[in-house]
């Protein structure tokens, strides 16, 4: 007999439906599983077969034969042994065919329960789009917790849910993602630095890039780690973009509102940093960053070739990695913010500590991070080491007080120009109102050598934001100046 149950499989960040096709007939006996899987799928055969015991059914002692289509789609992982066993179930006759029109998705214990695996929220997509009910693991289903638009349910085990695929159970409840929000750090800790707040406050309006250099301790990491705190929530369609970013990556975000942050360290390998493994290709850290934040600690310690592979997403907003199994392409919308020393020793410039390096060193550690990565970087500022005075001053502005005008900000780039300022080209920027001294004080800069051509634009982008944060129409001289200070050459 022959019967058919649907999975998925994510690939890049679109989950694709996998036909499940199980035959049981005459032959010698055996467990056959076709369709390029690798080794975690063929190794259900060993947990499928311990599974049967707890629902009470023998194994078939047939040639049992589990095809997964299409063929020539990699397998990966776990997630298939759930629908593999009911597949073999209903060939067998242990199911009628109705049980079958389902979407179905999970690992099996030995035991017969069912484990959470990859994939869980492209599972309820899928099963979404078929029209069929999608059965998940319980903590795979909390992925979707809050989607009343997809048709889940939570099984417990095989037995279980052969009794919700007959239509016998509804399943179980499905509880949201329980897990402590990250605490991030309140502007308002930060004192002094009146020109690096500026920048944040600018960069988090616009989207723009960001680079602090100055001596450690003088606050880079901790004014970058408050950018969180400075973002408006993602809207609904953003949300769901970031959310299959990391279902495709087998994680899940205990607070799908607030745009991604994340800080990889600089031994971090090129899979980790942008995407790969072995199969069919996984986002890396710079992808999680889709629509949030991306922190480079000592931007001088990371490899040059970590670096310049983020200039494709600075620009274009995707990465594309290239596999033999497969070619996909991930999507890559990110504000990227780093912090560096000014030197290997890190107190060039230091108005208490001398500098041991000398040019080769200081030459040497510049180049670790390109002129071409540099010149992307909109806002380029110092941030000097604190006085005892301002150590000790009064508590600043709350991130709550920036994050609103940082809204408003935002509101008025959308409804003005449908976009981030980060994002306008060359012809958008050219038909935004300049008032002639803003015209003219951006020309002096650039006959000046203070600018390449890629800077021209990207001081035009930064004065907008400034203007918008202002609330003002035309960019006039002032924003051009503020625009030019925050980019200070590194």
């Amino acid at each position: 007999m022959n019967a058919t149950i649907t999975s998925s499989a994510i690939i890049g960040v679109e989950p694709h439906p996998v036909r499940v096709e199980a035959h049981v007939g005459g032959g010698r006996s055996g467990f056959v599983i076709v369709g390029l899987p690798d080794a975690a799928v063929r190794e259900a055969k060993e947990r499928v077969r311990a599974a049967f015991s707890s629902t009470s059914n023998f194994f078939p002692s047939k040639r049992v034969v589990v095809n997964l289509s299409p063929a020539d789609l990699p397998k990966v992982g776990s997630a298939y042994d759930l629908p593999i066993a009911l597949g073999v179930l209903a060939a067998n006759g242990k199911l009628p065919p109705g049980a079958t029109d389902v979407v179905a998705l999970g690992e099996l214990a030995l035991d017969g329960s069912v484990r959470p695996a990859r994939g869980g929220l492209g599972a309820a997509l899928v099963a979404r789009d078929l029209g069929k009910p999608c059965l998940l693991p319980a903590t795979s289903a909390a992925e979707t917790a809050g989607r009343h638009d997809l048709g889940v349910r939570a099984v417990r085990s095989l037995a279980h849910a052969m009794e919700v695929a007959r239509g016998l159970h509804p399943g179980d409840d499905i509880e949201p993602i329980d897990a402590a929000r990250v605490e991030v750090p309140d502007l308002a800790e930060v004192r002094g630095q009146k020109t690096a707040r500026a920048a944040l406050e600018v960069s988090a309006a616009g989207g723009h890039h960001l680079l602090f250099r100055g001596a450690p301790g003088s606050g880079k990491t901790m004014l970058a780690r408050t950018m969180p705190g400075l973002l408006p929530p993602l809207d609904d369609r953003e949300a769901h973009e970031v959310a299959l970013v990391w279902a495709a990556a087998g994680r899940a975000r205990p607070d799908p509102l607030t745009p991604p942050f994340r800080a990889p360290h600089h031994s971090a390998s090129m899979a980790a940093f942008i995407g790969g493994g072995t199969g069919v290709p996984t986002p890396g850290e710079a992808v999680l960053a889709h629509r949030g934040v991306l922190f480079l600690d000592e931007l001088g310690e990371f490899p040059p070739q970590l670096l310049d592979a983020l200039r494709t997403p600075i620009e274009d907003g995707s990465v594309v990695v290239a596999r033999q199994g497969a070619t996909v392409e991930f999507p890559c919308r990110i504000q990227v913010i780093a912090a560096t020393n000014p030197c290997p020793c890190g107190y060039e410039g230091d108005r208490l500590n001398h500098c041991t390096c000398d040019q080769g060193m200081k030459a040497r550690y510049q180049r670790r991070f390109s002129g071409p990565l540099s010149d992307r970087f909109d806002l380029q500022v110092d941030v000097p080491r604190l006085r005892v005075s301002e150590l000790a001053g009064p508590t600043a502005e709350p991130s709550a007080a920036v994050r609103s005008r940082v809204t408003a900000a935002r509101r008025r780039q959308f409804d003005e120009r449908g976009r981030l300022n980060r994002e306008l080209g060359r012809g958008d920027l050219d038909a935004l109102e300049w008032t002639d001294s803003a015209l003219s004080c951006l020309t002096a800069a650039a006959e000046g050598d203070r600018l390449t051509a890629r800077g021209w634009d990207r001081v035009r982008r930064v004065a907008r934001t400034v203007a918008d944060l202002a609330g003002l129409g035309p960019v006039d001289r002032s924003h051009i100046e503020t625009a030019l200070a925050m980019r200070v050459t590194v």
